[in-house]
């Protein structure tokens, strides 16, 4: 029994933990943005993911966003979310529909030993046969000991993402993207 007990002990003190980002928020800033082009009836179909991506952190355990989704449906969902708050989304009736595919998409826990990084490269194609590819760095403070690195990165994906939709809509040729042929 004692033997039982001590290995049950040695397996729950060594057990890995999903570190998960929180739930996608609009951004303030993207969504002025988003006003500020004036077009509507914008509909968002399904995103791709990287090639390849590992989401094994510090051998702590693996990143996963909330609610069982991929990388690809959180940032998919971050489009649309933001679309939806700025008044421009429809699904029933659009009149242009955006898909994407994140063809890099990478992070680090230990950037410098206590920094962390997420690097994520998106294309966007409309169904006006336009296309806008973006790219961006994001840099955060990990820390040292591995659970709170992992958790840290993983709390950096928010942020991460609204920077990423921020670059995609502030582009110039964004607009271009939701004009209907």
């Amino acid at each position: 029994m004692k033997k039982s007990m001590l290995l049950l002990y040695v397996l729950t003190l060594s057990a890995c933990s999903t570190f998960t980002p929180q739930r996608y928020s609009i951004s303030a800033n993207n969504n002025v943005a988003l006003k500020a082009i004036g077009v509507g009836n914008i509909n968002v179909g399904s995103f791709s993911g990287p090639a390849a991506f590992d989401k094994a952190c510090r051998g702590a355990g693996p990143i996963a966003p909330p609610d069982n989704m991929s990388f690809e449906a959180y940032i998919q969902n971050a489009l649309a979310d933001e679309l939806k708050v700025a008044g421009m989304f429809d699904e029933k009736t659009p009149k242009t529909t955006l898909t994407g595919a994140i063809e890099q998409l990478n992070f680090s826990s230990s950037r410098g030993l206590t920094g962390g990084e997420w690097n994520i490269s998106l294309r966007v194609n409309s169904s006006n046969g336009k296309s806008i590819s973006v790219a961006d760095h994001y840099e955060f403070h990990s820390g040292f000991i591995a659970d709170t690195a992992c958790k840290q990165t993983a709390e950096a994906y928010l942020p991460a993402v609204q920077n990423i939709i921020g670059k995609l809509i502030k582009e110039p040729e964004f607009k271009a993207l939701l004009t209907p042929i």
